[in-house]
């Protein structure tokens, strides 16, 4: 290993030289964080027994089937192995998984499946969950400035509401993980007996949660503007509890409560399921710094969605590429697949709610399963979980160029219900800035994936991108480069980013940083052309008949309702929404035009996205496609 010396030296002498980070949870905590695992087994009396059945389970067999048919444990066989919670020092388990087992399964993860002997045999163990001993930096609330005394603890405070349940309300910025994060904190904010406030009564809520996105820096100052009227509410003396989670949480952390000393609550992203043990300090007069990182452990309570028809389904947390203009690997941690059987079991339990659709989340969604042991792949993940009775359509983002493999395109051509469109950032479209970006991928690689993708699908597909424009020493040249790529794939839409110095990233120490007007020159000419791109393609859909799911109403006009086509296209069109949600329509495609475009604070410092919509009249008594769920077409005058 290199002395950390000489790694200095090597970045003094060269910022852009090669940096090692940690890949593995494990590595960033300490030996006794891990308080127990949930855990299932199969016991086998001989090793040949036992490497066989691994083996087995390597190439895809369900261990659950697996230990309910040969597993010699008679207390867990018809329960397929399941033990339930273990910790190191549960001697009543000592007859069942003793000392020897129970120590190899607290090394292990989510997901993992591992072989280990004991005074009972041979275990095959699988961790399914994982528990994690939580160590904020928790501080006694001290006097603020206004009422200039200490004030009374939230719980006191509460207490004196006369018998009113106290309320909450979360604003959520940034990308569908912190949406999905929010569900979850809704869930364990309700557990603890809050409801939601209404736009009435927002700004008196008791608990206010910002869900921070550090993005770009406009993201960022966007929360200190949003804290301000919650922090004078506290000063003032109301009660209420002031939380700020997400990745500016995680970015900043004490420093937070430094400048805004109101604050309660600091949490990361991987706190986002923990937040009821957080607040009940919280609660008590404590203020809390939660960034720590620790093992992400399966839902304890339901998140409260936000959708009753599509539903987001966590698969991976965190990332480990370290691209050089990112905040993610700092903000969301090292990569963490969830288990296949937790993923199925949420969707299952989804499908058995009403949902109709799901989409499978992460930062680097193809790097699922590379993390455990033994490792597993994406493309097996997305086919596993598409057989789920009741879920008709499956989505996934978002997708690595350098990860992207053709078994993925293969897995959504072979089931029906995997939508036939693929986000995968670009960023560049020159060699030696996506060099510089440490992309790990060329621009001819990621053209080639396009091809293989478009040869599978032909015009039934969508391919959609992020770009970055003004990196540090992007030349004209380089970005021409990209301009040739948008023309050359035109994709179906393209988020378009100005590129924004991030702290704890590489590229914004660099020298070579690109002029603000020559990065807002080059985002308008970028989002000019993927607009332009966008309704190209949008416009081959008219004429068709399109199978939608329908959403929810059209907020701008309440007398029509908004759906998805299978290539996330939206469509909007003249319906009842108490008779339409949830069901699969058929419908004509008449126009297709671009959704204004939404902005940062300044164009070059925000990003830009011009949505394609299709607009359409219904097809009168159709008959679907596939007959999902039982739906029946649209009538006459509909």
């Amino acid at each position: 290993r290199l002395n950390s010396r000489v790694i200095l030296r090597v970045l003094e002498e060269d910022p852009k030289a090669q940096r090692w980070f940690p890949t593995k949870i494990q590595e960033q905590l300490g030996a006794d964080a891990v308080t127990a695992v949930r855990v299932s087994h199969a016991l086998f009396q001989t090793e040949d027994l036992a490497r066989a059945c691994l083996e087995k389970v390597k190439s895809g067999s369900d261990f659950g089937k697996l230990a309910r048919s040969v597993s010699a444990c008679e207390q867990t066989r018809d329960e397929d192995g399941s033990i339930g919670w273990v910790g190191l020092n549960d001697e009543h388990l000592d007859d069942l998984f003793p000392y020897e087992a129970r120590t190899a399964a607290l090394e292990q993860k989510p997901g993992d499946i591992v072989l280990t002997k004991s005074t009972k045999g041979w275990h095959l163990v699988k961790v399914d969950d994982i528990m994690t001993r939580m160590t904020p930096k928790q501080m006694q609330r001290g006097k603020l400035a206004g009422l200039g005394v200490e004030l009374p603890s939230l719980a006191e405070q509460l207490a004196g509401m006369k018998g009113k349940q106290p309320t909450y309300t979360l604003e959520t910025m940034g990308c569908q993980m912190n949406f999905a994060d929010s569900e979850r904190i809704k869930g364990q904010l309700e557990d603890l007996g809050m409801r939601e406030a209404t736009d009435q009564e927002k700004k008196s809520a008791n608990v206010v949660v910002l869900n921070t996105c550090s993005i770009r820096d406009h993201a960022e100052q966007k929360v200190y503007s949003a804290l301000g009227p919650h922090a004078r509410r506290k000063r003032e003396g109301e009660p209420v509890a002031v939380v700020v989670s997400g990745c500016v949480a995680q970015q900043e952390g004490e420093k937070l409560l430094r400048r805004i000393p109101e604050i309660d609550l600091v949490m990361g992203p991987q706190y986002s399921n923990r937040i009821k043990g957080l607040l009940e300090n919280v609660m008590d007069g404590f203020q809390l710094v939660a960034t720590d990182p620790l093992h992400i452990m399966e839902d304890q309570t339901k998140p409260r969605r936000d959708s009753t028809v599509s539903a987001w389904v966590n698969v991976i947390y965190g990332c480990n590429e370290h691209c050089t203009y990112c905040v993610v690997p700092a903000t969301r941690g090292v990569e963490q697949s969830r288990p296949k059987e937790a993923i199925r079991k949420e969707i299952e339990d989804l499908a058995k709610e009403g949902y109709r659709e799901v989409t499978l989340l992460g930062q680097n969604i193809d790097a699922w399963g590379r993390d455990m042991v033994p490792k597993q792949r994406f493309a097996d993940l997305l086919t596993y979980v598409c057989d789920v009775t009741g879920i008709d359509r499956v989505r996934f983002v978002t997708s690595h160029p350098r990860y992207m493999s053709p078994r993925v395109v293969e897995s959504v051509a072979s089931n029906e219900k995997a939508m036939e469109v693929f986000h995968i950032p670009f960023q560049s479209g020159d060699n030696t800035v996506l060099k510089n970006m440490r992309r790990g991928y060329t621009r001819e690689s990621y053209l080639a994936i396009v091809q293989r993708i478009r040869d599978q699908f032909g015009d039934r597909v969508a391919i959609t991108a992020d770009v970055i424009v003004g990196f540090p020493g992007e030349t004209e040249e380089q970005f021409e480069n990209t301009l040739s790529l948008l023309e050359e794939v035109k994709f179906d839409a393209c988020m378009t980013a100005a590129y924004s110095p991030r702290p704890n990233t590489e590229a914004a120490l660099w020298a070579d940083q690109v002029a603000d007007h020559v990065k807002e020159r080059r985002l308008k000419t970028a989002h000019d052309l993927v607009t332009d791109h966008a309704l190209i393609r949008s416009k081959a859909y008219v004429g068709r008949v399109e199978e939608v799911l329908v959403e929810k109403r059209n907020v701008k006009i309440p007398n029509q309702v908004m759906g998805r086509t299978r290539t996330n296209k939206q469509v909007f069109f003249d319906g009842e929404i108490g008779e339409l949600i949830g069901k699969m329509v058929q419908v004509e495609i008449t126009e297709a035009a671009c959704i204004q475009p939404y902005w940062g604070n300044d164009p070059w410092n925000g990003a830009l996205l011009t949505p394609p919509a299709l607009f359409v009249s219904p097809l009168a008594a159709l008959a679907f496609k596939r007959g999902f769920g039982g739906d029946t077409g649209l009538k006459t005058g509909w």
